[in-house]
């Protein structure tokens, strides 16, 4: 459990859909807060906030607003909205909450491998059609088991770690690359430098990314990649959508270049009804809620109580980006 601030502390947050207010409440002790959902409100509140939990209502504009700011929780671990270089001229911490659904993306990015594997949208697009297509009925590629097989997993964080542990006990092989170069965390799995990921990728079976959005991955998987996959491997996206070059990944499915492809996120979202990705028959396409859990306000208020104790208290922060 974490600790409770003091009492005089008030929380600001702003977000429209996590009820980070109703979580504080049940924490005995724990700070006032007042939640906003939108961002004219937002910028009602900026002036007198000195703690504020928000994600993507946040522009940079605010900073001129907000004399008072001390401490900004983001309550997604992507923090790319954000100008660090003004926070930090400012002398104002961020804090991400990478970790808070660690274990949901993971068992998200299993499910759509498993769907890939199995074909599940396949048995889904039948069921609505009444159709029964049973063991050798259709002239189609005989279904995948997961055992044995090579998956990627490009940004060995904590959701790839968690992921990487979910494959090795599926019995696949795993290899792992991250943009550090300190060693991999998890044992067992077979680390990729950024300079062999094109080797890595014509190796494995199934590539799944987990990394942040910076300039390093963004289009990352891009025309050359694609090229690089083999035709029965697949993708798997719940990292960021600018991560994937989205006509590059178009045009390999349409030509059956590769195998298939699961994305939970997109370049632009909502995703507009023109997309051609809507029509793709081997894709998966899930709207960005790889990371939505029950549990996900109770971990985020977690680490932003135990941020809010160190301003106090001058001691480490969690999750500290700036």
């Amino acid at each position: 459990m974490s600790q409770i601030p003091g009492p005089n502390q008030t929380i600001y947050v702003a977000h429209e859909y996590y009820n980070i207010h109703a979580e504080l409440e049940k924490r005995p002790g724990a700070p006032r807060c007042v939640q906003v959902q939108t961002f004219a409100q937002l910028e009602q509140i900026i002036p007198q906030a000195e703690v504020l939990v928000v994600s993507m209502l946040w522009r940079n504009t605010l900073l001129q607003q907000a004399p008072r700011l001390k401490l900004i929780q983001s309550i997604s671990s992507g923090v790319e909205q954000f100008d660090l270089t003004q926070l930090r001229t400012r002398g104002i911490h961020l804090c991400n909450a990478r970790g808070a659904n660690a274990a949901v993306v993971a068992e998200h990015a299993l499910a759509l491998l498993l769907s890939l594997s199995r074909r599940l949208y396949e048995a889904r697009d039948n069921q609505h059609r009444a159709h029964w297509s049973g063991t050798g009925m259709d002239a189609r590629p005989r279904l995948q088991e997961l055992t044995g097989k090579m998956v990627l997993i490009v940004g060995m964080g904590t959701i790839g770690n968690r992921l990487a542990q979910i494959c090795q006990a599926l019995g696949m092989r795993v290899c792992g690359m991250r943009h550090s170069p300190r060693p991999l965390d998890v044992p067992g799995v077979a680390q990729v430098r950024p300079d062999e990921l094109h080797a890595a990728i014509g190796q494995a079976d199934h590539i799944v990314l987990t990394c942040p959005l910076t300039p390093q991955t963004e289009g990352l998987m891009d025309q050359r990649a694609f090229a690089a996959m083999k035709p029965d491997a697949c993708l798997i996206n719940v990292a960021r959508g600018r991560v994937v070059d989205e006509t590059a990944l178009t045009a390999a499915l349409r030509t059956n270049a590769i195998a298939g492809a699961a994305l939970d996120t997109y370049a632009d979202e909502p995703l507009p009804p023109a997309s051609p990705l809507w029509q793709l028959p081997n894709l998966v396409m899930t709207s960005h809620v790889a990371g939505e859990t029950q549990f996900y306000e109770h971990n985020v208020v977690d680490i932003l109580l135990d941020n809010v104790r160190a301003l106090e208290t001058g001691g480490p922060l969690r999750n500290q980006i700036v």
